[in-house]
C-alpha cells in the first residue's frame, strides 16, 4: 500500500461571498494536485463562509452553496484533477428543507458522500441551535484502501457521537473540519483534546481550521496533524494562508513528523488577532482606509499601530484634536507615532467649535466635559464621510465595562480593535509590539511617553483617569473576576477585595450595559468578550448587594 499524501487547506473566505470561496477552493485544490496529494481538506462551511447566522435559512442562499458545490465538482473533473478527492464544509439541506452544516466528500466530478455535523454548539458565541438540525448516522469513506472518518468542529468536543462510532469502525485517519474562533489560551486545549480524540480512534487526527475576521470573531488558523500516540506530526503557522501535507504511513510504519510548527508566544498572537480582525473587517466590507483620533495615550496609540499593521500606514488617517486642555507633550506624541508609522496625520483644533457649543448651551461640569469627546467624535465622522474611511474607537475593555466612554464621542466608529483587551493588555501589548520593532532591527515606533504616562482623558485641568476610577491594575483583576468569570460581590469580597472598590466597580458595570450594547464591534481576543457571548439585559434591577 501506498503512503496516502493529505493536504489541510487553511484559508480565509468570506462570508456570504459564495463564488470567491469556491474559486479558492480550486486554487487550493490545483496546488494540492500539483503537490502530489490524493485528498485535501477545508475547513467547515469554507463555501459560505462562518458564521452564517440567519443566511442559513434563506433559500436562495442555500441554493447558491448548492450551485457552488456542484460547480467545484465539474471543474476539478474538467481540469482533470477528478481522482484528487475533495472534503469541504458548507451548507445542506436536509429532505425536511431544514438547514445542516455539512461537510461533502467530492471524487471523480460528482458528491460521493455527505456528512452533517451531529453536535450543535449552543454556547458563547455559538448559537447554531437556532439555524442547523443536527445530522446522524456517521462518514467513513475509503482512500487508496485506507478507511478515513469525516467529522465537523463540536463533534469533538463532545464525548460520545460519531467519534465514537470511527472508534468502532477501524478509521485510519480521522480529518476534523473546523471553524474555531481564537482566543487566548485556546491552541493548546486543542491539541489536548485532538490528542485524546486520536487515542480513542487509535489512528492520526487532522484538524483543519478557518483563518481570517468575521465581523467580531477571528479564526486563527494553526491547522495540524497528531498521530495516534499523541505526538504532533505537522502543523500551520497561525492567521496566515497555508497548504499542509502529511503521508500517511503503512500501517507497519512509524508516522513521521514534518512542516511542525512552533505557535507564537501569547502576546504576539492576540496582537495579531486584532491585526487581523481589523485588515478583514475593512477589506471585506470593501474599504482601504481608517481614521481614529489620536491623543496622545496608549490606546489610540496601538489602535494606530494596529491600523498601520492591518493597512499600511498611508491608509490611516491619524487625527490630532487638541483642546485648550491638551497638553504639549500629548501633542507632540501623537506626531512622533504619526512619523513612525507613516500615518496620513491631520491637526484640527477643536477649541473654536467647543466654544460655540459653550457660549449656546451654557454646560457645566461633565456635560461640559462630553461636548469636547462629542464635537472630536463629529470631526472623525465628517473625515469618515467625506473621504470613505471607517472611523475607529478607541476605547479599551476595561473603559466599556465601567462606562468610562462619552457615547457619541470617543465611542464612535464602524470597529473598535482593542474592545476586548483590558487596559493593563494594552500596555503589554504595546511593550510587547516595540520589543518586536526592535528584535528586527527597527526603532520603537510607540513612543515611551504613551506608554509610562498617567492615562488622562484631559478633558480639565489635571484630571487622570484614577480621579473616577481604581488604578488599573486594581480595577482589571476585579473585573476579570466580575465579568469573565462571573464572581459574585460576596465572592469578590471573600477574596479580599476592599468592599469600597467593589462596590463601586460593580455598580459603574451593571450600569453601563446600555452604553456596550451601542459600542462598535471588536476582535474577540479573550474568553469572554462584550458582545454576542455575553448577553444581559439593559433595564434590570438586579443589583450585587450584601448578602
Amino acid at each position: 500500500m501506498s503512503n496516502l499524501r493529505v493536504a489541510l487547506a487553511q484559508v480565509n473566505p468570506c462570508v456570504g461571498d459564495i463564488e470567491g470561496n469556491a474559486a479558492l477552493v480550486m486554487d487550493q485544490a490545483r496546488a494540492a494536485h500539483a503537490a502530489g496529494a490524493q485528498v485535501v481538506v477545508f475547513p467547515e462551511m469554507v463555501i459560505t463562509g462562518y458564521p452564517i447566522e440567519d443566511l442559513a435559512l434563506r433559500e436562495s442562499f442555500q441554493r447558491a452553496a448548492e450551485r457552488a458545490v456542484d460547480h467545484v465538482a465539474v471543474a476539478l473533473s474538467a481540469e482533470g484533477l477528478g481522482g484528487l478527492t475533495v472534503v469541504l464544509g458548507t451548507l445542506g439541506v436536509n429532505a425536511a428543507g431544514d438547514a445542516l452544516n455539512e461537510a461533502v466528500v467530492i471524487q471523480r466530478g460528482e458528491v460521493s458522500a455527505r456528512y452533517a455535523k451531529h453536535h450543535l454548539p449552543n454556547y458563547g458565541v455559538f448559537d447554531e441551535r437556532r439555524i442547523f438540525k443536527p445530522g446522524t448516522g456517521k462518514c467513513v469513506i475509503e482512500l487508496d484502501g485506507r478507511r478515513v472518518g469525516i467529522v465537523i468542529c463540536e463533534d469533538i468536543w463532545q464525548d460520545g457521537g460519531p467519534v465514537a462510532t470511527m472508534a468502532a469502525s477501524d478509521v485510519q485517519l480521522l480529518l476534523v473540519l473546523n471553524g474555531s474562533p481564537f482566543e487566548e489560551g485556546k491552541g493548546h486545549v486543542r491539541t489536548d483534546l485532538a490528542i485524546k480524540r486520536a487515542r480513542e480512534v487509535e489512528a492520526p487526527l487532522a484538524y483543519v481550521n478557518l483563518w481570517g475576521g468575521q465581523d467580531d470573531l477571528v479564526f486563527d488558523g494553526h491547522s495540524f496533524i497528531v498521530g495516534a500516540d499523541g505526538h504532533m506530526l505537522a502543523s500551520a503557522p497561525g492567521f496566515a494562508d497555508a497548504l499542509l501535507l502529511w503521508d500517511v504511513p503503512d500501517d507497519d510504519d512509524t508516522p513521521a513528523a514534518t512542516q511542525v510548527v512552533e505557535h507564537m508566544e501569547q502576546d504576539a498572537q492576540v496582537y495579531w488577532a486584532c491585526v487581523t480582525g481589523l485588515r478583514d473587517y475593512v477589506h471585506k466590507n470593501g474599504f482601504q482606509k481608517v481614521v481614529l483620533g489620536l491623543s496622545g495615550g496608549i490606546d489610540s496609540a496601538l489602535v494606530a499601530m494596529i491600523a498601520a499593521d492591518a493597512l499600511g500606514g498611508p491608509n490611516v488617517i491619524g487625527v490630532s484634536m487638541p483642546s485648550k486642555y491638551s497638553s504639549d507633550h500629548s501633542k507632540s506624541d501623537a506626531q512622533v507615532l504619526a512619523e513612525n508609522l507613516g500615518v496620513d496625520y491631520r491637526v484640527q483644533s477643536i477649541e473654536p467649535m467647543v466654544a460655540a457649543f459653550d457660549a449656546e448651551l451654557g454646560l457645566e461640569g461633565i456635560a461640559a466635559e462630553n461636548i469636547q469627546a462629542r464635537v472630536r467624535g463629529m470631526i472623525i465622522m465628517g473625515l469618515s464621510n467625506s473621504e470613505g474611511a471607517f472611523a475607529l474607537a478607541t476605547g479599551n475593555k476595561s473603559e466599556l465595562a465601567t462606562g468610562y466612554s462619552t457615547m457619541y464621542g470617543d465611542a464612535v466608529g464602524a470597529f473598535a480593535p482593542i474592545k476586548d483587551l483590558d487596559k493593563t493588555r494594552v500596555w503589554d501589548l504595546s511593550r510587547w509590539r516595540n520589543a518586536y520593532a526592535v528584535s528586527r532591527g527597527e526603532s520603537a515606533p510607540i513612543p515611551e511617553a504613551s506608554i509610562t504616562k498617567p492615562p488622562s482623558a484631559e478633558l480639565r485641568p489635571g484630571q487622570l483617569d484614577q480621579d473616577s476610577l481604581p488604578a488599573y491594575d486594581l480595577l482589571d483583576e476585579v473585573l476579570d473576576a466580575y465579568v469573565e468569570h462571573a464572581e459574585g460581590r460576596a465572592e469578590l469580597l471573600a477574596r479580599g477585595f476592599d468592599e469600597a472598590v467593589v462596590d463601586k466597580v460593580l455598580s459603574l458595570v451593571d450600569r453601563a450595559e446600555w452604553k456596550r450594547r451601542q459600542y462598535p464591534p471588536g476582535p474577540k481576543v479573550t474568553a469572554l468578550a462584550f458582545g454576542r457571548d455575553r448577553r444581559l439585559p439593559i433595564t434590570s434591577r438586579w443589583r450585587e448587594r450584601a448578602e
